[in-house]
């Protein structure tokens, strides 16, 4: 499809629209005492291209599943985007009045509690990863027209997971994603390191798989080329590299330091009036409307509610099966029961088992090589507006490096399902820096997480569908060794819920175990029968929320002595859930056994051993709750 260059008129709107944009900016912040204006005026004719020429958009329904896709990953830009929605006629003008107000939804970086934001941003250098994942699903999945544009920052383009990001865009060749550079030189405290040297930008991503564009940021005309360039351009996603000026058109502050996140204040009035005479139609030209995205080819309506195992689990009792094989299993029979559950995996998927979809279902696999940042920012953009079920598996300890994607996504209100093999020093020769120890700590500290940690098969695979179910972050904790069934394949596990796996009338102390570590107490229980001492054993089955009721009643069943081991160090994880739960009882003991030091490699066996969380410890344990 040809260029056509708009006409004059259409020009001088667009060119009046980012002069308003910046005005609002400006007193939006004014307002609120806080912000950013000088990053806003940096993309103003950017956001006035976007909005009022380019973006396919429904104001009746802003997360329409077939309209373009619009991420703002310098998120403290937050001004000049609700700027150009209100503009647009979404909400009010003078709503934007209410910028940070503890009762506005306006807040200081976009969040999803606004109809028309898909993610959180703020904490930079993840939007790109975000929109990849949208434009990943656009293309193979929904195979619509819809497109997705993401603005970001040159001073946040010095972040390691915005090239993983613009790595993985140009591997999958998505041509139907436009990554904005914002070069405005300056960052929050000094100039960027690359400055206006836009040939290296152009270098890079070239070098990166992309159709890179050098154009001035602010020339309405170039934009408008451009971003038509982007949307005919196939089998590349196209970068348009902008130069820019933070402050642009505001005198005497345009391109200069110490203006970041800093209201105008007294100069505000000055700025006003300078930009109100760049406006040649005034107030008379209303805003030009969005394009509608009802001419594109329609994203398809699914269905990601109900999801089931396609077959319930299929194992004898006591056979010995590790947790991360049945992951494998399980995701592989939701699969065949809902066709939007995809699996994206870091290079370990023949580790984690997630190749079982793979091999079933190619095409819904993604593959996102050792990116751990880009992987789950991908994850969240493939799961905006419900359209896929999303299930990460990478080694436990692998997702620490991608703690601030993962707290972002809660913030973004998602629903991936994030899978951590290999945890614990149960994994053996890899050593501590492969044992996830940290991880039940990480995603409990997650608001509104759901921490799984299952013990058997029949559990894992149950855990896999519950968490395809369930709102919010989802961690399902799963281990190398194999561990016997333990569970009848039609038992009902439930969130929330844990379990008594062996109990008598005679019991005088509660063992509290999940993973590997629950057959340390089951082999304990078994050991102490021998000398006259009967032990309890619980399954929490989900560390959060935990079954403090559970715990409790039992816990008073056997005179309130309770032994905790776990295969994770002693922060965070399933014992202090314990104490935490138990905080407020009286009359109970707690003997807490977990990883104490940083480990080492060796057999599994002598590692638990070593390390205090073995069947031999608990025994000792017992006995030191007793004598008390």
């Amino acid at each position: 499809m040809s260029y056509h260059k708009p006409e004059a008129k259409a020009i001088q709107e667009l060119k009046d629209i980012a002069h308003r944009l910046r005005i609002h900016s400006i007193t939006s912040t004014q307002a609120s005492k806080s912000g950013h204006p000088t990053s806003c005026a940096s993309i103003a004719e950017i956001m006035s291209v976007l909005f009022f020429n380019t973006l396919r958009l429904n104001l009746k329904f802003p997360r329409d599943p077939s309209s373009d896709r619009f991420v703002l990953s310098k998120g403290h830009s937050a001004p000049i985007l609700y700027a150009a929605w209100a503009e647009a006629g979404l909400f009010p003008i003078e709503d934007l009045q209410n910028l940070r107000k503890i009762d506005s939804d306006l807040e200081g970086h976009p969040t999803p509690r606004l109809n028309f934001i898909d993610v959180g941003t703020g904490s930079l250098g993840q939007g790109v990863a975000v929109a990849a994942g949208m434009a990943y699903v656009g293309k193979n999945y929904d195979k619509a027209d819809y497109r997705t544009y993401v603005v970001v920052g040159d001073g946040e383009s010095a972040e390691g997971s915005i090239w993983e990001s613009l790595h993985f865009a140009g591997h999958y060749k998505l041509d139907n994603l436009c990554v904005i550079f914002d070069v405005n030189r300056l960052g929050q405290s000094e100039p960027t390191s690359l400055q206006h040297q836009m040939e290296v930008y152009r270098k890079r991503l070239d070098a990166f798989g992309f159709h890179a564009l050098v154009v001035d940021g602010h020339d309405v005309e170039e934009l408008c080329k451009a971003f038509h360039e982007a949307a005919t351009t196939k089998n590349k996603p196209t970068a348009i590299i902008a130069k820019t000026y933070k402050g642009k058109y505001f005198p005497n502050i345009e391109d200069l330091e110490n203006w970041h996140g800093k209201p105008l204040g007294d100069k505000a009035n000055e700025v006003i009036k300078h930009l109100e005479g760049l406006i040649v139609n005034g107030a008379v030209a209303g805003p030009v409307a969005p394009k509608s995205p009802t001419k594109l080819k329609q994203a398809p309506v699914v269905d990601i509610t109900n999801v089931k195992l396609s077959s319930p689990p299929n194992y004898k009792l006591g056979e010995q099966v590790a947790t991360r094989l049945a992951y494998g299993t399980a995701l592989a029979k939701i699969g065949q029961n809902n066709s939007r559950v995809i699996a994206l995996d870091g290079d370990t998927k023949n580790s984690t088992f997630s190749d079982k979809l793979k091999h079933i279902f190619p095409e819904r696999y993604i593959e996102c090589f050792i990116a751990e940042q880009n992987l789950v920012g991908v994850a969240i953009g493939a799961a905006c507006r419900d359209r896929t079920i999303a299930f990460v598996s990478t080694f436990a300890t692998f997702f620490t490096r991608a703690f601030d994607q993962i707290r972002m996504g809660a913030i973004s209100q998602t629903n991936v399902n994030f899978v951590g093999s290999h945890c614990g020093v149960s994994i053996g020769e890899d050593g501590p820096s492969q044992m996830g120890l940290e991880d039940i700590a990480m995603f409990r500290a997650i608001p509104g997480s759901t921490v799984f940690y299952p013990s058997d098969a029949v559990s894992c695979e149950r855990a896999v569908e519950l968490a395809a179910n369930t709102k919010g972050v989802c961690f399902i904790r799963t281990s190398r060794p194999n561990t016997a069934v333990i569970y009848g394949n039609d038992d009902v596990l439930k969130i929330g819920k844990g379990r008594i796996v062996k109990q008598s009338p005679k019991d005088q102390v509660l063992l509290i175990g999940a993973g590997i570590t629950l057959y340390e107490c089951l082999n304990a229980a078994a050991e102490l029968e021998k000398s006259g001492v009967h032990a309890r054993v619980l399954d929490p089955f989900t560390i959060k929320p935990l079954d403090a009721q559970l715990i409790i009643e039992n816990g008073r069943a056997v005179g309130g002595r309770i032994v905790v081991v776990e295969d994770h160090y002693q922060q965070g994880g399933l014992g202090e859930a314990v104490l935490s739960a138990l905080a407020e009882q009286r009359d109970f003991v707690v003997k807490h056994l977990y990883v104490p030091t940083v480990p080492r490699s060796g057999p599994p066996t002598v590692l638990i051993d070593l390390f205090g969380i073995s069947a031999r410890h608990v025994v000792n344990a017992v006995a030191a709750v007793l004598k008390l």
